[in-house]
């Protein structure tokens, strides 16, 4: 029996070890199952969650919806959730009423509206701004809140009546913009109550309660001037949401705010270093659970919400490590249910020990598949700054690393700008699979991100090519100290502002680098000012507009900052990507900047996706996206 058994353990062993050794590529990459949590049941038993599952071959994804048992941890597919085991949150607390949202025309800007007898006309006409956002041309349809009422249907009210204003608000609001309370007697809803150019220049969002019996609208955030949005209501009826202070900073401090029907708090104001991401009410409703950055991760909180005594606010860190809390589903006990990901994993919900911190993964929708693909280290490295602060940096080393030898380098230039550099797992910017490409990655947490308190994040507003271009440079020398670092074969990589970045640091970077990857990067900051659908956002990080002659900020930018100022000391070969429906960072930035490179004779490549946005949604280009990436980098770095 032993001889028998011995041969055939050696194969197994064999074939294991075989299959570990398989590396992450680009198509096991868009396999993995993409895992959202929806709820958790009315029992506080079971949780409800999407798996979405790309179809290459397709060209989309498709979705099933699970149920979780939380006492045996079985999962079964489920494709309608009764009401008996899930409230509809759309449906008012006593039954009679439900909420929807729909498009509905407002403004006649289509030329056939404007012109009955020129029906085959497709020209757009407009007398203002916002006349794009995101990705979609303004059409004069806006998507209203509608109050029905279920035993007569005809009886439908629509809550912002000839209105031009949205709800859910443009262009990532959901269902989740509008709310019921906990008592059934109000509608709380977010929209923007501004049109045009002054839609395009404030972040202003507000919170509209209107009350079923009198049917009055009253604005529960007059006064608070930046975005105000994700209302939710404890069992007590007290409203809680995120609000920005400042009107014009889309990325300004974001804290917890507790209304109870006459007086608000900010339950976050007093600590320094907390940019609340996403929250959810406790179940005695004393308390907030939610997400922040802090220290190149995403951790999960609680907060005290003291009432109407003159306590102040308890906050509490729940969990620590390398990974990201990227969602709260529900609390059920003193657990709590939660997405985490980290740079080797994508979704998966987990159980958290409120008082401990504890988890324990509770779906493993991808595990098979991890577990044949080798994982690279992933490390904190503290990197010294030009002006004597410490950086925190994520190193990401290959598969089976061997200090004894020497390896390619990437600088990842994160976006945002201020947009934390935590533990995601993207199916874009994916470091394990450039890990596996046999590359080390080094992703600073350079200035202008939250997490390390609100200085180091607001010092990069108007000081874009500045103190964090320097950062930057200090992340790829710190790390070149290291003997397995090949400085012949060094990389800069990113997108957005991180595209900016690679396009600046391309005229200062002294040689450091052999190759260059910019995605949807601005290139001239003039032309940005003029083209992009935000104006809030330049307006704000460049300090003014640029017809300004006497505005030093946002000329110090343009002088400065700008990098087709650079262009003649491009000396690098570049790979640049460019979306033709992005409209944050629209498509002249990355054919000025292809044109730019090819006038100068330098090696460059431009990947042009008409039909993507600032990212990339689709699977067959995504493949694309990634093949030539890895192709580039072979013919330039390697």
């Amino acid at each position: 029996m032993y001889k028998k058994l011995f041969p055939l353990l050696a194969i197994s062993f064999l074939t294991f070890s075989s299959v570990a050794q398989s590396l992450m590529t680009p198509e096991l990459l868009w396999k993995l199952h993409r895992v959202n949590g929806i709820g958790i049941t009315t029992d506080k038993k079971h949780v409800l969650y999407n798996v979405s599952t790309p179809d290459v071959e397709k060209n989309k994804s498709t979705t099933q919806k699970y149920i979780l048992s939380l006492i045996d941890g079985s999962s079964s597919p489920i494709d309608n959730i009764p009401d008996s085991i899930f409230s509809d949150p759309t449906i008012s607390p006593d039954g009679k009423y439900q909420l929807s949202d729909e498009p509905v025309a407002i403004v006649k800007i289509k030329g056939e509206d404007i012109y009955p007898d020129l029906p085959k006309s497709n020209a757009l006409v407009y007398n203002s701004l916002n006349n794009r956002h995101w990705d979609t041309w303004e059409d004069g349809n806006f998507d209203h809140v509608f109050l029905t009422e279920r035993a007569n249907t005809k009886n439908k009210i629509d809550l912002l009546p000839n209105e031009p204003f949205d709800c859910p608000t443009k262009p990532f609001g959901g269902s989740e913009d509008y709310i019921w309370s906990a008592d059934g007697k109000q509608v709380v809803y977010v929209t923007k109550k501004k049109y045009g150019t002054a839609y395009a220049i404030s972040t202003n969002t507000d919170l509209f309660s209107y009350n079923i019996e009198t049917k009055q609208t009253t604005n529960i955030t007059e006064g608070m001037m930046g975005y105000d949005i994700n209302p939710a209501f404890n069992s007590n009826n007290e409203l809680a949401w995120l609000s920005m202070k400042r009107d014009g900073y889309e990325s300004d401090k974001q804290d917890i705010i507790v209304w109870n029907g006459k007086t608000k708090m900010n339950l976050t104001k007093q600590f320094d270093n907390i940019h609340v991401e996403g929250f959810k009410w406790s179940d005695d409703g004393k308390s907030i659970f939610f997400y922040a950055p802090i220290d190149g991760s995403l951790q999960l909180f609680n907060v005290t919400y003291p009432g109407l005594t003159k306590k102040l606010p308890v906050l509490q860190q729940i969990t620590k490590g390398n990974f990201d809390i990227s969602g709260i589903i529900g609390q059920t006990g003193n657990q709590l249910i939660v997405s985490r990901t980290d740079f080797n994993h994508a979704a998966e919900l987990y159980s958290v020990d409120i008082h401990s911190g504890g988890m324990k993964a509770i779906t493993h929708t991808n595990d098979e598949l991890y577990a044949n693909i080798q994982m690279g280290k992933v490390e904190k490295r503290m990197v010294p700054t030009s002006d004597h602060k410490k950086m925190l940096a994520w190193v990401i080393y290959p598969p089976n690393f061997d200090s004894t030898k020497k390896y390619p380098t990437l600088l990842y230039c994160q976006g945002g700008p201020q947009s934390a550099l935590t533990q995601f797992y993207s199916f874009r910017w994916n470091f394990q699979l450039m890990a596996a490409n046999g590359y080390i990655i080094i992703a600073p947490n350079r200035r202008g991100m939250p997490g390390h308190g609100t200085e180091w994040n607001e010092s990069i507003s108007k000081d874009w090519g500045g103190q964090v271009m320097k950062d930057y440079l200090s992340a790829i020398d710190d790390i070149s100290k290291e003997k397995y670092v090949d400085t012949t074969k060094r990389g800069c990589v990113g997108a957005s502002y991180g595209g900016y970045s690679v396009f600046y640091l391309a005229g200062i970077h002294q040689n450091r680098f052999k190759s260059f990857i910019a995605h949807d990067g601005v290139f001239d900051l003039r032309s940005m000012m003029g083209t992009t659908e935000e104006i809030w956002f330049t307006d704000w990080d460049f300090g003014g507009r640029y017809w300004e002659k006497k505005n030093p900020s946002v000329q110090k930018s343009l002088a400065n900052f700008n990098p087709i100022n650079n262009i003649d000391k491009w000396n690098t070969p570049i790979l640049i990507y460019q979306g033709g429906k992005d409209y944050r960072v629209p498509i002249e930035q990355g054919l000025s900047a292809f044109q730019a490179a090819q006038l100068r004779g330098i090696k460059s490549k431009l990947v042009y996706m008409p039909d993507e946005n600032h990212w990339v949604m689709h699977a067959q280009t995504a493949l694309v996206w990634q093949r030539e990436f890895y192709k580039w980098l072979r013919e330039t770095l390697l």
